[in-house]
């Protein structure tokens, strides 16, 4: 054959023109004939389409259906351009023009019909009279009298009606004819065309559908005109009766009504389905009624709505069956919308919006969904409504459901600077033509870029992309995304910064009263108090306060999500009042991310760390990485506490206040750790014990040096300091004293007077440097477990304890005893005097009965005279029932009566000893893992007390905003409030049910 005259058709060349499979490209158009071949003009539209693969697999399978189609394209080189360039694009579409070829004329229109010309050309071919959307006697394109249910001629017909408008729109789309929005609302509009039609199929299976006026409400891109080309399509049901219909009935009708249209809409047919109708929007989601009357609809939204469906109703618009029920429908909520962010929880509801986007991304999709997932269109769309709801309750230009229009209008009332509204546009016109290629492929409902090769090469030249389809998509792709995200965090708060800051004015600014309802709404307490403070920070043309202008929308996007978005901007402000002439603090918190979001969940979270901070600003630079925040070897804090005090040996105070800085640091260090999740609470009191531990002995030391210098004589004893109670146990709490016993021995040739003396004067030394007025908190000091409590001497010689023991000791002094270890001073006297009280809190037969009743009167007695006048029994954390002292006494119970013979009782710890009674069968292990339920449950409340409020204290506060604080503080949402303190009462009652068995029975 002589080839001379037409183009090069070899595999490499249409490989090189864009085929990724130049052989069978060859092969498809060497079947289409000759003068295909030779047609260069349609090689060129078959390489311009985003696949020509399948551009050209669809054109052969057409062209072999219907030969003459090549005639056609040769006689229409537009028609040609079009087809080919849905074909590249969509394999679902050109399914359906080569199932239905005679279509072909319907991609030669033009111009896009009206809403109601759809409405006509539907309803004809679902057999309708287009003036009453009623069946009529001899139904065009098969009729609508299929049985009920059925799918019928009516449905396979509105399917192929349906799609020859969809084939249309795409050629229309793809070519670049209309613009996005147009295309989103073209979608819609024959969405509706469609509903209505649906709606007169189900008419003709419904008797008395003519006693009922049905309103059908379009919601979410439906209502709002901005439709995918697949899509659930969201809805809610309205519905009244016909004058004289009783309204029982009527709804039963309406309901038969909606069940067909939806069927209509989503049976399986030989033409497929449309889409699912999706009514869950409607009052009481899944659980509700179908349809309602409107005074039903007013009524929940009126008294149980929640913000999200306030949300939802921002897009409600009257799609098909009765139009002006529908209008009086939207009129009636629109006047609910506008006041949804007054509403007593709207700052609980938004937060709670939030998490339900981020939590209904699938496990693994998240980094390439475009609809939910960070930098997604969900991003885009939540922060818009978000601002509407705030600012439409005094702006009626606001009221838009489209998001386009929505965000063009935040934009011109300067709710939004200029350029985040046209990136933001940008993007989402990016992602919204991307979600519709996807779609279009397959026609199935998907957000997921895919992963495959040959597909995002599609996307990439289906837009436009043809050096590197699949480079510069990906890259494009992810460069909005991360500007969405930017754009998403800062969009609330950047106008802020403009209200407030004396900045250049290059666009509209927010009032002073618009900016004080959105940082309202977004859960400031005191918008106006917070306005001051951004306004101390970011004013002036200073280094400092163009990097706080920076820093502060991202910020104050974190200080909203904190539990206390006040105390955080307020912690913030005097935090950086302190450290802002220091060079690498702002420079610290712009360049790492991390470092800034955890100082603002902490300082949003804890008053106690806030006031850690203002003592020691420096050590926000611990903040940047949890390397920084893990809990410091013993060792390495002993060691840097006697470098301390031996720097200032010559002045006791002095040196005890450098090791009490050291304190504050190590205090910080764990809280921050703590309330990051970075430790749990056992290894929180083993940090703080351990901390208090090398407190003490740096006290110490210092005391002895000190006293020594006063004497001008050697220290005439040994001392040590025994850990009593929870320091004892390794069970430290940040409000904690430290219960501790002092004992001492006289060194050889010492004279016991003299040395007592000695050792007395250094207890009241440590005691009184370590609770001296400073800016660190102090340790307090309690001896009140020592022998004779109060009455008695605050320090002993050990063979003085060892008298007293013998003779005197009481069953609640060998359960004190229990927790006794050496935790200062010299480590030999220390193990002399473990050894000494072993046998009294480990006795080898156990304790007697008499004992055991003793130690149960003490603890009813304790019950009943301890507890607090006022308090709630069960809300305690120390004294309540279920509560640590319960546990406690349990534990402690079984170590008196055992531990003689079970070495592996013998420890201070008490989920220790509960682990060790389990573990050698004298307690129940589900008895055990309820016990340690309950007692790490009351601990961490105990520690999160202190955390949040900045003060001790034992009782889950009653003012709710306390309780919603402590909440958030231990991982609650923040609207889990009742269930923390539900968590906590069933806990503890399951405790109290086990201490009553184990402890009170025998």
């Amino acid at each position: 054959m002589n080839a001379a005259p037409r183009i090069q058709t070899t595999a490499g060349r249409l490989a090189a023109l864009g085929f990724a499979d130049g052989a069978r490209a060859e092969r498809l158009l060497d079947e289409l004939g000759p003068e295909a071949v030779g047609d260069l003009a349609l090689l060129d539209d078959l390489v311009g389409a985003a696949d020509p693969d399948l551009a050209l697999t669809t054109l052969s399978r057409l062209v072999e259906r219907d030969p003459s189609v090549l005639g056609t394209f040769r006689a229409d080189p537009d028609l040609r351009r079009r087809l080919l360039g849905v074909f590249g694009l969509s394999a679902a579409l050109g399914e359906h023009v080569v199932r239905h070829p005679e279509c072909l004329p319907s991609i030669q229109w033009t111009r896009w019909p009206a809403l109601g010309d759809l409405r006509e050309e539907m309803l004809l071919a679902v057999g309708a009279d287009p003036e009453t959307a009623e069946p009529v006697a001899e139904p065009a394109a098969g009729g609508v009298t299929a049985g009920p249910g059925a799918p019928g001629p009516a449905m396979e017909a509105l399917r192929v009606a349906y799609r020859n408008r969809l084939l249309h729109l795409a050629t229309r789309d793809v070519t670049g004819e209309c613009t996005l929005a147009e295309v989103a609302a073209a979608l819609a509009d024959l969405a509706s065309a469609a509903l209505e039609a649906a709606l007169a199929i189900a008419r003709a299976e419904v008797a008395d559908a003519g006693d009922v006026r049905l309103a059908v409400i379009g919601m979410g891109k439906c209502g709002a005109r901005e439709l995918n080309y697949i899509s659930d399509v969201d809805v809610v049901f309205v519905a009244e009766p016909k004058e004289g219909v009783d309204e029982t009935k009527a709804l039963q009708t309406a309901t038969r009504l909606a069940q067909g249209m939806m069927r209509a809409c989503s049976a399986s047919t030989p033409e497929g389905a449309l889409w699912e109708v999706d009514a869950n929007l409607r009052p009481e989601g899944k659980m509700g009624p179908l349809v309602r009357s409107m005074e039903s609809h007013l009524a929940y939204y009126r008294r149980w709505a929640k913000t999200w469906e306030f949300q939802a109703l921002l897009k409600a618009r009257p799609v098909a069956g009765d139009l002006e029920l529908g209008q009086q429908y939207v009129a009636a909520v629109n006047e609910l919308v506008w006041q949804a962010a007054a509403r007593p929880k709207f700052v609980e509801d938004v937060q709670s919006m939030r998490r339900r986007v981020e939590a209904h991304v699938a496990a693994g999709e998240a980094d390439r969904q475009i609809k939910l997932g960070p930098g997604g269109l969900r991003d885009i769309e939540f922060a818009v409504q978000l601002l509407q709801l705030v600012h439409g309750r005094s702006d009626p230009l606001l009221r838009r459901r489209a998001t386009l229009s929505a965000l063009a209008a935040l934009s011109r009332g300067g709710y939004v600077g200029r350029d985040d509204a046209k990136a933001l546009a940008e993007a989402y016109a990016f992602l919204r033509q991307v979600e519709h290629m996807l779609q279009l492929h397959r026609l199935r409902r998907t957000h997921v870029v895919p992963a495959d090769t040959a597909d995002l090469r599609r996307l990439g030249r289906g837009l436009g992309m043809t050096t590197d389809p699949v480079g510069e998509f990906t890259t494009t792709w992810k460069r909005h995304a991360l500007e969405v995200r930017r754009l998403h965090e800062k969009l609330f708060y950047r106008p802020l910064l403009q209200a407030v800051a004396r900045l250049p004015e290059t666009e509209a600014r927010l009032s002073t009263a618009a900016a004080t309802a959105r940082l309202e709404a977004l859960g400031y307490a005191d918008p106006e108090g917070a306005l001051r403070h951004i306004a101390a920070l970011t004013s002036g043309v200073s280094r400092r306060a163009a990097i706080q202008r920076t820093l502060l929308p991202v910020m104050l996007g974190w200080f909203a999500d904190a539990p206390d978005p006040d105390a955080g901007l307020l912690g913030f402000r005097q935090v950086s009042d302190k450290l802002g002439t220091t060079p690498w603090y702002l420079r610290l918190l712009r360049d790492e991310t991390a470092v800034a979001e955890r100082l603002a969940h902490l300082l949003g979270t804890s008053k106690y760390v806030t006031g850690l901070l203002l003592h020691a600003p420096e050590a926000v630079a611990m903040l940047g990485s949890p390397a920084e925040l893990a809990v410091r070897p013993a060792a390495t804090l002993a060691a840097e506490a006697a470098a301390a005090v031996g720097r200032h040996a010559e002045d006791a105070e002095t040196a005890v206040a450098a090791v009490r800085a050291l304190r504050r640091r190590e205090l910080l260090r764990t809280a921050c750790a703590d309330l990051s999740g970075l430790i749990d609470i056992e290894e929180v009191g083993q940090a703080l014990s351990s901390l208090n531990d090398v407190t003490i002995q740096a006290a110490l030391d210092t005391a002895i040096n000190k006293v020594t210098l006063e004497r001008r004589a050697p220290f005439p004893t040994r001392m040590a300091v025994i850990a009593m109670g929870r320091l004892g146990g390794l069970e430290s709490s940040y409000a904690s004293d430290a219960d501790v016993m002092f004992v001492h021995a006289p060194l050889p040739g010492a004279a016991e007077r003299d040395a007592t003396g000695a050792a007395h004067a250094v207890a009241e030394e440590t005691r009184r440097l370590l609770a001296l007025p400073a800016p660190d908190p102090p340790l307090q000091i309690d001896a009140g477990l020592r022998p004779e409590g109060r009455q008695g001497p605050l320090v002993r010689t050990i063979a003085s304890y060892r008298a007293y023991y013998d003779r005197w000791a009481s069953h609640w002094e060998a359960q004190a005893l229990l927790r006794a270890r050496f935790c200062a001073g010299d480590a030999e006297l220390g193990r002399e005097f473990v050894a000494l009280v072993e046998p009294l809190r480990y006795p080898a037969g156990g304790i007697s009965a008499e004992a055991v009743r003793e130690i149960r009167k003490l603890k009813a007695r304790m019950e009943a005279e301890r507890l607090p006048r006022g308090a709630d029994p069960a809300l305690h954390t120390k004294l309540g029932r279920g509560g640590l002292s319960d546990v406690e006494w349990v534990a402690q119970l079984i170590q008196l009566r055992h531990a003689g013979a079970v070495p592996a009782l013998r420890t201070t710890r008490t989920l220790d000893a509960l682990r060790a009674a389990a573990g050698e069968g004298l307690l129940d292990p589900a008895d055990e893992e309820v016990l340690a339920q309950a007692w790490l449950f009351a601990s961490r409340i105990r520690d999160a007390l202190m955390l949040v409020r900045g003060r001790a204290a034992d009782s889950i506060p009653t003012p709710v905003k306390e309780r919603v604080l402590l909440a958030r503080a231990l991982g609650y949402p923040p609207e889990g409030t009742e269930d923390f303190v539900e968590d906590y009462r069933r806990a503890t009652r399951r405790a109290r049910a086990v201490v009553e068995r184990v402890f009170y029975e025998d």
